[in-house]
């Protein structure tokens, strides 16, 4: 069952880019941000009442806040930058997540980054500027592609932000409250610009496009238990290549539904920073000690 999970929150995720590219057809990036929150709450919320038959909701920890702001930047500045660019434009969310983490690794918690951690950076960067630039002239790529990228890395920024929160909260609470909470105050702070900044229904009123937004809602409020529950006994190597394949996945989904050119520099750049997850994520065998090998002989 846990490799169910695995895959299914991988391939919801994987949905994400063609299920926002839908719905834009009819509302626009406003609505499509507040409707992944406020759906996500609602099937979150019936989980949590049939699971615990309560939900606990927080506001007095300021990193519940704190995951919100981010959580809602990741969701605003991604709808956006798929609205106006690619489906498969949000591959580039994780690496720059992963780059942001590293960092934030070394400021606030003072660790260590190990060579490999650099190294793996290195290559998220690299990736990230291959799939950005896409062979385009510099004229072309200020006009529409450098606008997209940057969307996108404000949108890694802002998960980045919220994964921190979510290390800091599993101190106090368990993920189905820490999320339902975060993602309810995340509904709330992107519907206040709703009524000046959105047009509504701009498009053709469609049933796909509304199962795009629930689906949008069900990926957003069960997908990250589904993937919490699944690393508790899936082995991390698993975790690590069927977790990070979800971007190759996007890139397929994005061509099969809507033709959308993938070149070679996207695939490319995506193999490079694809690499550098699994550089970052894999287990380095530890060269067995004098202590090591002498505890060994011990529990023989």
């Amino acid at each position: 069952m846990s490799y169910v999970l695995l895959l299914l929150a991988t391939i919801a995720w994987s949905f994400v880019g063609v299920l926002v590219k839908t719905a834009s057809t009819m509302v626009d990036s406003p609505i499509i941000t507040f409707s992944r929150f406020f759906f996500g709450v609602v099937f979150l919320g019936i989980f949590l009442l049939l699971k615990d038959r309560r939900i606990q909701l927080r506001a007095a920890l300021a990193w519940i806040w704190i995951g919100a702001i981010g959580k809602s930047a990741n969701y605003i500045f991604e709808n956006i930058g798929i609205s106006i660019g690619y489906a498969y434009g949000n591959i580039l969310v994780q690496p720059v997540q992963t780059i942001t983490l590293l960092f934030a690794a070394m400021l606030l918690f003072r660790e260590r980054i190990s060579a490999r951690g650099w190294m793996a950076a290195l290559l998220c960067v690299i990736g990230v500027i291959v799939v950005g630039w896409n062979g385009l002239p510099l004229d072309a790529l200020l006009d529409g592609s450098g606008l997209t990228t940057l969307l996108f890395t404000l949108a890694g920024i802002g998960a980045a932000v919220h994964v921190l929160s979510q290390r800091m909260l599993m101190r106090d609470m368990d993920a189905g409250n820490m999320n339902f909470s975060v993602f309810l105050w995340s509904s709330i702070l992107v519907a206040v610009p709703v009524p000046f900044q959105s047009e509504g229904f701009h498009g053709e009123v469609t049933l796909a496009a509304w199962m795009a937004l629930i689906l949008l809602g069900v990926i957003t409020g069960l997908s990250f238990l589904w993937f919490a529950k699944a690393i508790q006994k899936v082995p991390f190597t698993i975790v690590a290549i069927v977790g990070n394949s979800s971007v190759l996945f996007t890139i397929l989904w994005s061509y099969l539904f809507f033709r959308e050119p993938i070149t070679g520099y996207v695939i490319g750049g995506t193999c490079i920073f694809v690499a550098g997850f699994l550089l970052l994520n894999f287990p380095v065998p530890r060269k067995k000690t004098t202590s090591d090998k002498a505890q060994m002989q011990g529990e023989g």
